[in-house]
């Protein structure tokens, strides 16, 4: 797995594995570009570490950036999209100053149907893993372990 410098891969808090800043990032500034690579939704693929790009085309992220957690309160953010060459692209861009050992996170906002439990630990979270704007949408189920 290709290293990106200034972040390492840790046991975190947050769940499992996670990525802090080995330096610090200002407000704006870009954390990493993504290595991975690109596939289509009619393709058997192991997409847990993936982005998605358009409506079928993922991007599965295979460097350092994979173990990045959620947050509803997110330190950082993706910017992601589609080049002239029709290779898809991601980086990961900070949205307020991180500090050194500080853990980088970014809101998955899944829809609805891939909503799961959320255990960021944060002031405010949402309570599962979801899009901020489907959070009354979520079934029961979920809405009960929140």
């Amino acid at each position: 797995m290709p290293r990106v410098p200034g972040l390492k891969v840790v046991r975190s808090s947050i769940d499992g594995y996670g990525v802090v800043a080995e330096r610090s990032f200002a407000e704006g500034e870009i954390i990493a570009d993504v290595d991975g690579v690109q596939w289509r939704g009619c393709e058997e693929v192991d997409d847990r570490y993936s982005l998605k790009i358009t409506d079928d085309l993922y991007f599965d992220m295979v460097d350092q950036t994979r173990w990045i957690n959620h947050s509803c309160d997110p330190n950082a953010g993706i910017e992601c999209g589609v080049d002239e060459n029709g290779r898809a692209w991601a980086r990961i861009v900070a949205e307020r100053d991180i500090v050194v050992g500080e853990e980088i996170a970014y809101d998955y906002a899944f829809p609805v149907a891939l909503a799961e439990p959320c255990r960021c630990g944060s002031a405010n979270c949402r309570g599962a893993i979801v899009d901020e704007d489907e959070v009354d949408k979520l079934p029961g189920v979920i809405r009960s372990e929140t």
